[in-house]
C-alpha cells in the first residue's frame, strides 16, 4: 500500500470508517466477535487509519458505543500497532428522544474529549476532529476552543469535518497552520468540496472523504454507475474498489470506507495500489453527473465575528 502524510504520520492510503458497526443492526452489536476480527483482518491487511467519533451509536444512551468497540478491538489485537492512528470527532450532541444537536463550548470539548479518551483507553487521543459547526456561536471561538484540547492535553492533533473552503483558511489562520486533517462528504456524485481539496493541497492537509460511495445516489445515476462498472472490469476489482481508487487520484485523499466484513474490506484494499491511465480518468470524469446539492445539515452556518 502507499503511505499518504497526516500531520506528522505517514499512513497507507486507505483507511477504515468505523460508523457502520454500531449503527442499529450493525455486526458489532448483533456479533462483536466477528466484528472485531474484521477490524483485526483490515489492520493485518494494511489498514492504519481507523476514523470513530462519538455519536456513532445504535441510540442516545449508548453514546460512545462505536468508540468503545474500536478499543475493544484493539485491546484484543496482538499484532503491531505501533503505525496505527485512531482518529474520532466531537461537537455533535444527543438527547433523549434522539434530539440532535451541536455545542462548540469549550466546556464542551474539553468534557467530550475526556470522556473519549476513557472510551478508546488512552491517555490522549491522536486526532481529534471537529465534528459538526455549532449555528448558535461565532466560528472563531469554537476554533479557538479547538486549540483548547492540545493545551489541555487530552489531543495530540486536531482536524474539522464539515468545514467550508472559507472555514477552513480561516481555521487554518487562527491555529497557526495545527489542522491535519479535513473530513467532508466527498464521492461521484457529492463534490461541493472541490475548492477545500485545493486548500487542502496548498496546506499539506490531509483529506478524508466521508461516505465515499454515495449510498443511494448510486442507483440514480445509471451512466455514472455504468461508467465505475465497466472500470471496475478492466480492474479486475468491484465497482465500489474502483471508486476508491478513482478518490485515490485526488492529492491527499485518505479514502476512509464503512465496510465491516472481512472479505469487503480486503476488496477495497485492492484499490491502493491501482494507478489509473489518463483515458480512464477521463471516462470517469466525462461520466460524473451534476453535483448534489449542499447537504442540508451544513444549510445553517456560524457567523464569523464582526
Amino acid at each position: 500500500m502507499k503511505k499518504i502524510g497526516l500531520g506528522p504520520w505517514r499512513v497507507n492510503n486507505v483507511g477504515l470508517g468505523c460508523m457502520n458497526f454500531t449503527i442499529p443492526g450493525g455486526v458489532g452489536l448483533t456479533d462483536p466477535e466477528k466484528g472485531i476480527q474484521a477490524i483485526h483482518d483490515a489492520i493485518d491487511s494494511g489498514v492504519e487509519l481507523l476514523d470513530t467519533a462519538d455519536i456513532y451509536a445504535p441510540s442516545w444512551d449508548d453514546f460512545g458505543r462505536n468508540e468503545k468497540f474500536v478499543s475493544e478491538a484493539l485491546a484484543s489485537y496482538s499484532g503491531d500497532k505501533s503505525n496505527l492512528v485512531v482518529a474520532t470527532k466531537g461537537g455533535i450532541t444527543r438527547r433523549p428522544g434522539e434530539v440532535f444537536g451541536r455545542n462548540g463550548s469549550v466546556d464542551y470539548f474539553l468534557r467530550a474529549a475526556e470522556a473519549s479518551c476513557y472510551r478508546l483507553g488512552v491517555d490522549k487521543i491522536q486526532l481529534w476532529q471537529h465534528h459538526r459547526l455549532d449555528p448558535s456561536m461565532d466560528f472563531e471561538t469554537q476554533v479557538e476552543n479547538l486549540m483548547v484540547l492540545k493545551e489541555a492535553g487530552f489531543v495530540e492533533h486536531i482536524g474539522v469535518s464539515n468545514y467550508n473552503a472559507e472555514q477552513l483558511t480561516k481555521a487554518i489562520e487562527i491555529t497557526g497552520g495545527e489542522i491535519v486533517s479535513v473530513q467532508n462528504q466527498f464521492n461521484p456524485y457529492y463534490r461541493q468540496d472541490l475548492e477545500v481539496l485545493s486548500v487542502c493541497l496548498a496546506n499539506d492537509i490531509a483529506f478524508l472523504p466521508w461516505s465515499p460511495f454515495g449510498g443511494s445516489q448510486r442507483a440514480k445515476n445509471e451512466a455514472t454507475t455504468k461508467a465505475f462498472n465497466q472500470l471496475a472490469t478492466e480492474l479486475g476489482v468491484s465497482s465500489h474498489a474502483a471508486v476508491i481508487a478513482w478518490l485515490l487520484t485526488i492529492p491527499g485523499c485518505i479514502p476512509i470506507p464503512g465496510a465491516t466484513k472481512s472479505e469487503n474490506i480486503k476488496d477495497l484494499l485492492a484499490a491502493s495500489e491501482i494507478e489509473l491511465s489518463e483515458e480512464q480518468k477521463q471516462a470517469i470524469a466525462d461520466a460524473l453527473p451534476e453535483t448534489e446539492d449542499l447537504h442540508w445539515e451544513l444549510i445553517d452556518q456560524p457567523a464569523f465575528r464582526a
